[in-house]
């Protein structure tokens, strides 16, 4: 399991038991309620059967109060522990209660006279631990019709036996457990799609990275091969840049701005005549204003062009020096972009070490002496401090390098900086 299957397996799992410790009391509460609910339904059910059946229903009769009594004492035996009727003026007419009811009766708390046109319940576990249910149903004549007039009222508790109250608990327990498993469940479901969807993205936006980067690599390679070079040149100080700008704590966009500028710095040589770009001898004054000229078409070039903006830095000022006596802005100290300074060292340090058909490489300590001779003119005496201390390792590793190792080496930085794990 690579290190972004295991952060997307640990957010989702995070995410899936977060679900399920929401959802599973809630899916508790929710049974507990429905449970209640039917309870109180059948009750209520029966009772208005048997108010119905003992002719209990319009309480205003000269007999409603013998009616009354005889249809409690039915219902406080079957569904409730407690029966209570009252006629529509909220008088009590009859009282009936089992021993649990009147064992729990004194704990009830108090109400007024019922003027209520609805019914309703309440739940609530009294002092002694009881777990009760109270209902208020209004009476009427007509079952159907809920604006016809009310004729009465009856009042009902019933003390939930512990049996009923275990399967309440058990069945609210499982539907708790089922709802907590299914979200689990669908956390391991969606965790193979996330991977595949992430993976497919992760190739198509290699791809495109990489036809970037192919793309950046033969702009390189065609200004390297038009100077009389090789590619090898631009894969090395591109790579040193990378190395010293680890040290100084460059970072995402910045450093990948840092490898593209540093591999395409020369860029706008493409637009310099041959005559020029290639003339063995020294150029005259006229040639080199031409030749300076390379800067601005370079600038053009990568302006423009998307991800390749970044690399403006360094290709625009890879010439200003730290004293201002560079071109073509005259540029001075931190004027000068990061990059930009970064790559100055880098370059010239190739330079000096690398074989060109012109001179001989150049050794360490006299290529070292240069750059220490510049200091403070050419280059920023900050970035001179982080290579001095890499200088030597850098000279190691690419002396009598060929251009697939150089390549090799830049490919490393390149996947490390742009986020190309594999």
């Amino acid at each position: 399991m690579n290190p972004f299957q295991r952060r997307t397996a640990i957010r989702i799992a995070t995410v899936s038991v977060v679900l399920a410790s929401i959802a599973s009391p809630a899916a508790w509460f929710v049974a507990r309620e429905k449970a209640e609910e039917s309870i109180v339904s059948l009750a209520i059910e029966e009772s208005g059967r048997l108010l119905h059946h003992y002719d209990a229903i319009n309480l205003n009769g000269p007999d409603a109060a013998e009616h009354a009594v005889i249809a409690a004492k039915s219902i406080s035996g079957g569904l409730f522990d407690i029966a209570e009727i009252y006629d529509s003026n909220g008088k009590k007419l009859a009282e009936s209660l089992t021993g649990d009811g009147n064992a729990v009766e004194s704990a009830l708390p108090n109400h007024g006279q019922p003027n209520y046109t609805s019914a309703s319940y309440e739940s609530m576990v009294l002092p002694g631990g009881q777990w009760v249910l109270r209902v208020f149903v209004p009476l009427r004549d007509s079952e159907t019709d809920s604006k016809a007039p009310i004729t009465g009222y009856f009042e009902g508790v019933r003390v939930v036996p512990a049996w009923q109250e275990e399967q309440i608990f058990a069945s609210s327990l499982i539907v708790a457990l089922m709802v907590g498993l299914a979200s689990l469940l669908c956390g391991m479901a969606l965790y193979p799609v996330v991977v595949h969807l992430s993976a497919d993205n992760e190739r198509k936006a290699r791809e495109v990275l990489d036809s970037h980067i192919s793309m950046m690599e033969s702009l390189g390679r065609a200004i390297a091969k038009r100077d009389s070079d090789t590619g090898a040149h631009n894969y090395r100080v591109a790579w040193i840049a990378a190395r010293i700008a680890e040290c100084m704590g460059l970072t995402g966009n910045a450093m990948q701005a840092l490898i593209a500028g540093s591999f395409l710095h020369d860029v706008g040589k493409i637009g310099i005549p041959d005559a020029i770009l290639l003339k063995p001898g020294k150029l005259d004054d006229a040639e080199f204003v031409i030749m300076r000229t390379h800067v601005a078409q370079g600038e053009q070039i990568v302006t423009g062009m998307g991800w390749l903006d970044g690399a403006n830095a360094v290709v625009a000022a890879h010439h200003e020096k730290w004293d201002g006596s560079g071109y073509p802005r005259q540029l001075m100290g931190e004027e000068i972009p990061l990059a930009a300074r970064i790559f100055a060292v880098a370059d010239v340090f190739d330079a000096l070490c690398s074989k060109r058909p012109y001179k001989e490489p150049m050794g360490f300590a006299a290529a070292m002496a240069i750059l220490e001779k510049d200091t403070g003119s050419h280059f920023d005496p900050s970035v001179m401090a982080v290579f001095r201390t890499m200088a030597s390792e850098i000279f190691t590793r690419l002396e009598n390098s060929s251009e697939s190792d150089s390549l090799q080496l830049l490919e490393d930085r390149v996947r490390q900086h742009f986020e190309m794990e594999s």
